[in-house]
Protein backbone atom coordinates (compact mmCIF):
# COMPACT_ATOMS: atom_id res chain seq x y z
CA UNK A 1 0.00 0.00 0.00
CA UNK A 2 2.42 2.21 0.97
CA UNK A 3 4.58 1.54 -2.50
CA UNK A 4 1.33 2.34 -4.08
CA UNK A 5 0.94 6.09 -2.48
CA UNK A 6 4.50 6.98 -3.49
CA UNK A 7 3.95 5.82 -6.65
CA UNK A 8 0.52 8.57 -6.82
CA UNK A 9 2.54 11.51 -5.05
CA UNK A 10 5.33 10.71 -7.59
CA UNK A 11 2.49 10.82 -10.70
CA UNK A 12 0.67 13.74 -9.29
CA UNK A 13 4.39 15.92 -8.64
CA UNK A 14 5.70 15.44 -12.43
CA UNK A 15 2.37 14.85 -14.19
CA UNK A 16 2.25 17.91 -16.19
CA UNK A 17 -0.75 20.54 -15.86
CA UNK A 18 -3.41 20.37 -18.80
CA UNK A 19 -4.08 24.46 -19.70
CA UNK A 20 -7.55 25.60 -20.91
CA UNK A 21 -8.81 25.68 -24.39
CA UNK A 22 -10.63 28.64 -25.11
CA UNK A 23 -12.78 29.32 -28.23
CA UNK A 24 -12.68 32.50 -30.51
CA UNK A 25 -14.81 32.40 -33.56
CA UNK A 26 -14.34 34.91 -36.40
CA UNK A 27 -17.96 35.81 -37.80
CA UNK A 28 -18.88 39.02 -39.63
CA UNK A 29 -15.30 39.89 -39.92
CA UNK A 30 -15.16 40.74 -36.22
CA UNK A 31 -13.65 38.15 -33.17
CA UNK A 32 -16.18 36.96 -30.95
CA UNK A 33 -14.95 39.15 -28.33
CA UNK A 34 -12.66 42.14 -27.77
CA UNK A 35 -10.67 40.69 -25.21
CA UNK A 36 -9.98 37.75 -23.28
CA UNK A 37 -8.31 36.81 -20.04
CA UNK A 38 -5.94 33.48 -19.89
CA UNK A 39 -3.34 31.23 -18.10
CA UNK A 40 -0.03 30.94 -19.13
CA UNK A 41 -0.72 27.09 -20.70
CA UNK A 42 -3.73 28.21 -21.97
CA UNK A 43 -4.66 27.44 -25.84
CA UNK A 44 -6.82 29.78 -27.63
CA UNK A 45 -9.09 27.99 -30.62
CA UNK A 46 -9.68 30.24 -33.70
CA UNK A 47 -12.23 29.18 -35.37
CA UNK A 48 -13.52 30.97 -38.73
CA UNK A 49 -17.25 30.97 -39.12
CA UNK A 50 -17.09 33.72 -42.16
CA UNK A 51 -17.58 33.02 -46.23
CA UNK A 52 -13.98 34.20 -46.37
CA UNK A 53 -10.64 33.53 -45.22
CA UNK A 54 -8.90 35.08 -42.27
CA UNK A 55 -5.81 35.88 -41.12
CA UNK A 56 -4.87 35.58 -37.68
CA UNK A 57 -1.46 37.11 -35.90
CA UNK A 58 0.26 38.89 -33.20
CA UNK A 59 3.54 40.87 -33.23
CA UNK A 60 3.35 41.34 -29.87
CA UNK A 61 6.89 41.35 -28.22
CA UNK A 62 5.38 38.84 -24.98
CA UNK A 63 4.20 36.30 -28.03
CA UNK A 64 4.29 36.70 -31.80
CA UNK A 65 2.99 34.24 -34.32
CA UNK A 66 1.15 33.75 -37.42
CA UNK A 67 -1.75 31.36 -37.89
CA UNK A 68 -1.88 31.54 -41.67
CA UNK A 69 -5.00 31.94 -44.33
CA UNK A 70 -7.73 29.59 -43.33
CA UNK A 71 -11.00 29.68 -44.63
CA UNK A 72 -14.73 28.81 -43.22
CA UNK A 73 -15.13 26.25 -40.99
CA UNK A 74 -11.59 25.65 -40.36
CA UNK A 75 -10.07 26.74 -37.14
CA UNK A 76 -6.23 27.03 -36.07
CA UNK A 77 -4.75 27.06 -32.56
CA UNK A 78 -2.17 28.78 -30.34
CA UNK A 79 -0.59 28.00 -26.86
CA UNK A 80 0.51 30.75 -24.62
CA UNK A 81 3.47 30.55 -23.18
CA UNK A 82 4.50 33.35 -21.22
CA UNK A 83 2.40 35.76 -18.98
CA UNK A 84 1.95 39.44 -20.34
CA UNK A 85 -0.70 41.64 -23.14
CA UNK A 86 -0.66 39.80 -26.73
CA UNK A 87 -2.33 41.80 -29.50
CA UNK A 88 -4.60 39.69 -32.07
CA UNK A 89 -5.43 40.93 -35.08
CA UNK A 90 -6.64 39.63 -38.80
CA UNK A 91 -3.96 40.67 -41.68
CA UNK A 92 -7.32 40.50 -44.33
CA UNK A 93 -9.61 42.68 -42.22
CA UNK A 94 -7.14 44.96 -40.17
CA UNK A 95 -10.22 45.95 -37.87
CA UNK A 96 -10.41 42.62 -36.33
CA UNK A 97 -8.61 43.16 -33.03
CA UNK A 98 -8.29 41.12 -29.84
CA UNK A 99 -6.07 41.61 -26.56
CA UNK A 100 -5.53 38.82 -24.69
CA UNK A 101 -3.97 38.92 -20.93
CA UNK A 102 -1.97 35.96 -19.93
CA UNK A 103 -1.75 35.60 -16.33
CA UNK A 104 0.27 32.94 -14.62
Amino acid sequence: MRYLLACIAIVACVAPAFGADHVVTQSGKAFSTAALRAKVGDTISFRNEDPFVHNIFSLSDVQSFDLGTFAKGESRQVKLDKPGKVEVECAVHPEMRLVVEVVK
